[in-house]
């Protein structure tokens, strides 16, 4: 199997677990975050499974596309014989698990100032579906694709390949505010609001803080290992952050 081929299949493989996350998700216990979020009298089965065959249809045209691109400015592919399994696995475990320990204590530095205190977490083992669903969803829409449509379309297009890593850099750096931007509506209902304006200013700045630490080596990362290096240190961080801080 050609490396080409075999990224392909890997991609559908992430694709694929990750609309079974997708799914298991609004059928899960939810915990804390449940009062707070609307209920709609449809039967859970069918909430399961819309957001399956979502995620398989919009995750799976923007990541295609995104892999595309990617091969097209020349990064390391899933399988590039360039990079190596440490590369790709365990180095990105290591970092993704430090950064988890830096979101616990920013969260415990921002907790008696941004007017909501700590942030809440879904119970597990939800954290645990959750955090592959965040490590293989986000990291496909927000690096894959986002970052690859946009390099190559200004990087390799228009700019003809002069400043490449600049174009990176300023993607990723977009990336990662669009990352922490993201997240916003869920903060909203959280918090019980209806708008952005009405969360508190520190809140955001946590959210885009912590968000942008995550994004900015993720994007690191992918350039120098692909995507499965993002991947895993977005879910190694949500793993520490999410499920294992979350327990206390």
């Amino acid at each position: 199997m050609s490396q080409k081929v075999k990224s392909n299949v890997t991609f559908l493989i992430l694709l694929v677990i990750l609309a079974i996350c997708a799914g298991l998700n609004s059928i899960l216990p939810q915990g804390d975050i449940a009062p707070q979020i609307p209920q709609f009298q449809i039967p859970k089965w069918l909430i399961s499974l819309v957001s399956a065959g979502g995620t398989l249809l919009i995750y799976g045209i923007l990541g295609f596309i995104g892999m595309i691109l990617w091969r097209k400015i020349g990064f390391p592919d899933i399988w590039d014989e360039r990079v190596t399994n440490k590369q790709r696995f365990l180095i990105p475990a290591i970092v993704g698990a430090l950064i988890g320990v830096v979101l616990i204590i920013l969260d415990l530095v921002f907790s008696p100032i941004n007017g909501v205190g700590q942030i809440i977490h879904p119970p597990f083992p939800t954290s645990i579906v959750a955090s592959l669903s965040a490590g293989i969803g986000e990291e496909m829409l927000f690096r894959l694709f986002f970052i690859s449509f946009w390099t190559w379309l200004i990087g390799k297009v228009i700019l003809r390949g002069r400043g490449l890593s600049i174009v990176y850099w300023v993607m990723a750096i977009l990336s990662a505010i669009a990352h922490g931007a993201s997240h916003t509506p869920t903060a909203m209902i959280l918090f019980g609001v209806n708008s952005p304006a009405l969360l508190p200013p520190l809140l955001l700045a946590e959210i885009i803080l912590m968000n942008g630490i995550l994004s900015i080596f993720a994007a690191h990362y992918f350039k120098k290992f692909g995507l499965f290096a993002p991947i895993g240190i977005h879910f190694w961080a949500d793993i520490v952050w999410h499920t294992i801080w979350g327990i206390f």
